[in-house]
């Protein structure tokens, strides 16, 4: 038997530690916690201060038995549960299960998977931290005092399986307010003029900015057409050419957030995948012989951006070999989020000598995007920042003034290897002016007035919403997923073309919340309660005191809305059609995936359809049936014949209406990344993308 035994989360972890710590030492996987809360009930005894009932979870009998026995044979046992709140909480409640003294140097902790990180560790292990362990308790017992108190209640007066929490219901609450903002949106009027202007051979763009030196807006078709008849021809004069060099600095290195974000707006990911790759990749990745199986990336829970300066020298060295000694950066200050608890770094590669295309054929396709775009995140921020060239001239005729706006990348620095999603300016950095003098003549060939409105706040994406939360300071890294996972779970919002749109449950219950239990939902009140959990881990608060201070006023409205909260019935809308197999109404009802059509007959009859929303289009294999759009089991979204499945067409991209100029064929709509591109199905036609 090894004579020392380590304890961590997950088989792979354990597989990885094993081999770079030889063979004293037998590493074992707890499988995530062994010991929680009971499901079944609060577990938390208000009248007895806060007391917690602990119990093993069902189903890990077996292996903390088998924990038991390996602790009782080794030496000396070390606890290498991740390095946050949540993993000394495991190691806390595995030193008390297997009769470790808590108060020895029995806790190790490592921020990034690798050979010289995890000995490192070991050289230097520590006491279990009481007050990482203080706070995590505490969380727990808001999240218990909260969800196991309301959660019943709701059951009671609107519907069974409902919940509410401290995070997912301020979430909720948010994507409801942009919807009621959506809907009572006015739009308003408002115009600009366009141009191309000519300069000898060359032409450029303009558009209207003012008169006599002074912007104006153009607010209706009037105010177009005065300033269009104030001008005096199509000459303009070359009033001004301003000239400036501007620089534009890298994007910090990932936190759990930002990464969220990026991979939603490049990779298109979940939160939930985003985190499920990343911690494959923080485990390890069996890359062969030579290596072995090696942790890729740091610790992907983490609201910091600090980096190692081992990580920095790395990096010096593999941008200066590269790229060359003027792309090297002068080294960025750290910025943390709101509350950032900064107690590891920022998600980096673990070596940056190891590039995404040497790992190509070893990682998966999704592993290496994510790798891949943590790599060059990380790499663009040790990197000197873009230098731009901007020219702006001032167009002038009859004191109405346009303006032309150019410029050119003259250093690309950082941008070499990484530009920051939603990066709109790809254009408009490339589109230069040709040379202009002030003083000279230009032609206006083409001046085009445009009407537009003004658009509502865009619904909240996965990303936007993540980035909201972590604005607010609501939540914290470990959080964002799973609870957007979850207000999908519950059915208080669904995805409509991968924004949260709020269901009539999400609303009902946000509405009750905010009557009855508002310090719930207030968005200030979260925040504060997140910052006090920081000052328990700080060892600033004892847990029992801020637990009593919430409670307290918590308790009164409890009872409030026990005696004064009404029932609420929700009624199934009729869905206008008779069930085939029983005759009774179909309903219309709201799943985890939004609305779907199930039988009132039910639990007699389960039967149930997906609403078919029709894009009037004709199918173009059996040429009777019509193209309607459906959901996959996975929640993507592809096409297919309403007369399925005597017809078997499907494609999982958009068709139109009009045939293939060419062929006659069918025309689909692709997404690209400049846009929606329509192409034939059948042959090489193609159209330029649309934004």
């Amino acid at each position: 038997m090894a004579d020392y035994l380590v304890i961590v989360e997950s088989p792979a972890k354990a597989k990885t530690i094993e081999r770079y710590l030889g063979k004293k030492y037998k590493v074992k996987a707890s499988m995530g916690h062994v010991i929680d809360l009971p499901k079944s009930q609060m577990g938390v005894d208000v009248e007895e201060n806060y007391k917690l009932k602990y119990i093993t979870i069902r189903g890990k009998g077996p292996i903390l038995k088998e924990l038991k026995t390996a602790a009782k044979k080794a030496k000396k046992v070390f606890l290498a549960a991740d390095p946050d709140r949540e993993g000394e909480a495991i190691a806390w409640h595995l030193a008390r299960s297997l009769d470790v003294d808590e108060n020895s140097k029995c806790r190790v902790v490592f921020n990034e998977i690798t050979k010289d990180a995890v000995k490192e560790s070991f050289k230097n292990p520590r006491h279990i931290d009481n007050k990482l362990v203080d706070a995590q308790q505490a969380r727990r017992v808001l999240d218990r005092l909260v969800g196991y108190n309301i959660s019943p209640l709701l059951w009671k007066k609107v519907k069974k399986g409902l919940s509410a929490g401290r995070v997912q219901s301020v979430a909720v609450k948010l994507v409801m307010e942009r919807e009621r903002e959506i809907q009572n949106f006015t739009p308003e009027e408002y115009w600009t003029i366009e141009s191309e202007f000519k300069k000898g051979k060359e032409t450029f763009e303009g558009s209207f900015y003012g008169v006599k030196g002074k912007k104006q807006k153009l607010d209706s078709k009037q105010d177009v057409d005065h300033i269009l008849k104030q001008l005096n021809g199509d000459h303009f004069k070359v009033e001004k050419v301003n000239k400036r060099e501007r620089k534009r600095n890298p994007a910090q290195p990932f936190t759990t957030s930002s990464l969220q974000q990026e991979a939603a707006r490049k990779l298109n990911f979940k939160a939930r995948k985003t985190m499920m790759l990343a911690q494959q990749l923080y485990e390890g990745i069996d890359l062969g012989k030579k290596e072995g199986t090696v942790g890729l990336i740091t610790y992907m829970r983490t609201d910091s951006t600090r980096i190692s300066d081992t990580a920095k020298s790395e990096a010096a060295q593999y941008i200066e070999s590269s790229y060359g000694k003027e792309y090297l950066g002068s080294g960025q200050k750290k910025i943390g989020a709101q509350g950032a608890q900064d107690a590891h770094e920022a998600i980096r590669p673990t070596s940056v000598n190891r590039s995404p295309k040497t790992l190509k054929g070893i990682l998966s396709r999704d592993q290496l995007r994510l790798y891949k775009l943590i790599w060059e995140r990380f790499l663009a921020s040790q990197m000197a920042p873009a230098t731009m060239d901007t020219v702006t001239a001032h167009l002038v005729n009859n004191e109405v003034e346009f303006r032309a706006t150019g410029s050119q990348i003259k250093f690309k620095g950082f941008m070499k290897v990484y530009v920051e999603g939603e990066d709109d300016q790809k254009k408009k950095e490339n589109k230069l002016l040709p040379p202009l003098k002030e003083g000279e003549d230009v032609l206006a060939k083409d001046i085009e007035p445009n009407q537009h409105f003004t658009q509502p706040p865009p619904r909240y994406t996965e990303a936007r919403l993540v980035k909201t939360l972590e604005e607010l300071g609501i939540g914290r890294p470990s959080t964002y997923a799973p609870t957007l996972d979850t207000i999908q779970r519950r059915g208080y919002v669904a995805l409509d073309n991968r924004r949260f749109v709020p269901t009539e449950l999400g609303e009902i219950v946000v509405d009750i919340l905010k009557e009855y239990f508002p310090e719930i939902i207030d968005a200030e009140f979260t925040a504060k309660m997140e910052n006090d959990l920081d000052s328990i881990e700080e060892g600033k608060v004892e847990w029992i005191n801020i637990i009593d201070e919430f409670y307290g006023g918590f308790e009164k409205r409890l009872d409030k809305a026990e005696k004064e909260m009404e029932k609420i019935e929700i009624k199934d809308e009729p869905a206008g059609e008779d069930c085939e197999k029983c005759g009774h109404e179909m309903v219309y009802k709201m799943g985890r995936y939004g609305k779907f059509m199930a039988c009132s007959n039910f639990p007699d009859c389960r039967n149930t359809k997906p609403i078919l929303k029709e894009i009037g289009v004709k199918c173009p294999n059996c040429k009777e049936g019509n193209i309607v759009e459906r959901k996959s089991k996975k929640n993507r979204t592809f096409y297919g014949c309403d007369r399925y499945p005597e017809c078997e067409f499907v494609s999982w991209d958009k068709p139109i209406s009009r045939p293939c100029p060419k062929c006659e064929g069918l025309l689909v709509e692709k997404k690209k990344k400049k846009g929606t591109q329509v192409q034939c199905t059948q042959c090489d036609y193609k159209e330029e993308p649309q934004e």
